[in-house]
């Protein structure tokens, strides 16, 4: 009896350890993800061919706009361009050869190092929802977004395991002057996170406040001579690079800070109708502005960006998660590969207005479509919900809990001796179990990925534990998550050197909201 009763305590310890171990709190973050599998090539090397000759000579014969900058068109027409007026040719062969002096990959530092991610290659860096509004939680519903949202959404960011990013605008804190915000989203991202995160695009001065702090996080020397922000680049599709985004642009590349070169594009409406015609426009688009980072300083880090959406052509309105927005990323991953450039795609897209059904198979969709595109750097990889006007607290930790489904996927599947687990078929043999074998035992903890939000428990169970739904559970994890918060540490003289600088560039400018 006594034995007995040893040993059932020993069996019931166990599993309290392994319970305590599963629900204390936890700061990891996983590695960046590394591909040990294929990437789809969708494109026959012909249509590459194809869609490579015609992006040419759309920059030759039609010409991109680089409107309301002077100091741009000066550049292209030292390089080689035939400028008229705003709009700029670009002899055949003449933006690829610029691109040449871009980095295949390159290492952006986070103030704690070991949070560093390399973008290129076969991996895949993960960063959460970018630009909504609004913002949305089980509590108080569809509101605009506040400064304590944005916040918020830092936190949970810096607590989920998967995501490797602390990303950008994760939602516009709309109580902030506009000219103004961007020192708070700074700031927040600089303190409540030592995960890396990306620069403000929305005025060169901005771009160039953004540099000045990390000036004060990581020195004068690292901050101008190695990329610690990565920022994002939109095009005015079609055709088009405003002064706003090059100006932004160019503070950057200047202080070699890496910057995503991005179409934005609603496919029917901002580009053809058709794969290949899309692709072709999105490749004109990419080369002429890589092309001009490297002319801004040659050897800046850039990442080759694809935003892509189809269009409802009844309504006209933006739709995701469809299988020709998917081959335009597989086929734009390729394309990018050929330039050698590293890839933004993809991300947690979807139409819905809720984290429902219709949210969960369009994010699931867009979500593979990356893994097996090729993405290096994937934007709005949780929390995006209505088309990119929503950031929602409950989505952003259930994409955040899937995201872990990516790394397992991405690492392919082991074949040395231990995962042959012939030991384990010899110790069972005919009609016997798993469950107590050494193999399982040696195995069991880390054999299958576990969510840490959905529920998988009978019936009876979850009935009595309030028949949640995967919402409901969503915002419990989020509340857990923000209590259970700890703010990583910073040296007291560079937190007070943050906090004089937003104070006083603040005072220097009058509220605009605007």
């Amino acid at each position: 009896m006594t034995e007995a009763s040893t040993r059932r305590r020993g069996r019931g310890g166990g599993g309290a350890a392994r319970r305590a171990a599963r629900t204390a709190v936890s700061m990891d973050c996983a590695p960046v993800i590394q591909r040990g599998i294929p990437v789809m090539e969708m494109l026959s090397q012909e249509a590459l061919e194809i869609i490579e000759a015609n992006a040419e000579t759309v920059l030759e014969e039609i010409g991109v706009n680089f409107v309301n900058n002077p100091v741009a068109l000066d550049r292209w027409r030292e390089a080689g361009a035939d400028v008229q007026g705003e709009r700029v040719h670009i002899p055949r062969g003449l933006a690829r050869k610029l691109c040449a002096t871009a980095p295949g990959s390159f290492t952006q530092l986070a103030r704690n190092p070991e949070r560093s991610v390399e973008i290129g290659g076969k991996g895949l860096v993960v960063a959460p929802v970018y630009g909504p509004p609004f913002v949305r939680d089980l509590d108080g519903g569809r509101r605009y977004a506040t400064m304590q949202d944005f916040r918020d959404f830092v936190k949970l960011g810096y607590m989920s395991k998967w995501l490797h990013h602390s990303g950008g605008t994760v939602c516009e804190p709309t109580d902030i002057p506009v000219n103004k915000r961007h020192l708070d989203m700074l700031h927040a991202h600089m303190t409540l996170s030592d995960k890396p995160f990306m620069g403000s695009v929305t005025d060169p001065s901005r771009a160039q406040d953004s540099v000045d702090m990390c000036k004060i996080l990581f020195s004068e020397e690292v901050a101008t001579s190695q990329p610690v922000m990565t920022s994002l680049i939109n095009i005015n599709s079609p055709l088009t690079f405003d002064d706003v985004m090059m100006g932004a642009l160019e503070v950057y590349a200047s202080n070699m800070q890496a910057c995503i070169i991005s179409p934005f594009i609603v496919g029917g409406a901002m580009a053809p109708v058709s794969v290949v015609g899309t692709l072709t426009q999105v490749l004109a688009e990419t080369l002429a502005g890589v092309a001009y980072s490297q002319l801004v300083r040659p050897g800046a880090p850039v990442i080759m960006g694809a935003f892509v959406t189809s269009i409802d052509m009844n309504s006209g309105a933006p739709t995701f998660g469809t299988p020709e927005a998917s081959q335009i990323l597989y086929g734009a991953g390729q394309l990018a590969r050929r330039l050698g450039l590293p890839f933004r795609s993809g991300g947690a897209l979807c139409g819905s207005k809720l984290p429902d059904a219709q949210a969960a198979y369009e994010t699931a969709n867009t979500l593979n479509a990356a893994l097996m595109g090729g993405v290096n750097f994937m934007l709005h990889a949780c929390g995006w919900l209505e088309g990119g006007l929503v950031a929602s607290f409950e989505k952003f930790v259930l994409d955040a809990d899937q995201l872990g489904v990516l790394h397992r996927l991405g690492a392919g599947v082991s074949h040395d001796e231990e995962a042959q687990a012939m030991d384990a078929i010899r110790e069972v043999g005919p009609g016997g179990h798993y469950l107590g074998c050494g193999h399982t035992q040696r195995h069991f903890q880390t054999a299958f990925w576990r969510s840490e939000v959905l529920d998988n428990k009978p019936f009876e169970t979850w009935s009595e534990e309030g028949a949640r739904d995967s919402q409901m559970l969503a915002s419990e994890r989020v509340r857990k998550l923000l209590v259970d918060y700890q703010q990583p540490s910073m040296e007291p003289e560079i937190a007070e050197a943050l906090a004089a600088f937003v104070a006083r560039r603040k005072a220097e400018m009058p509220d605009a909201f605007a």
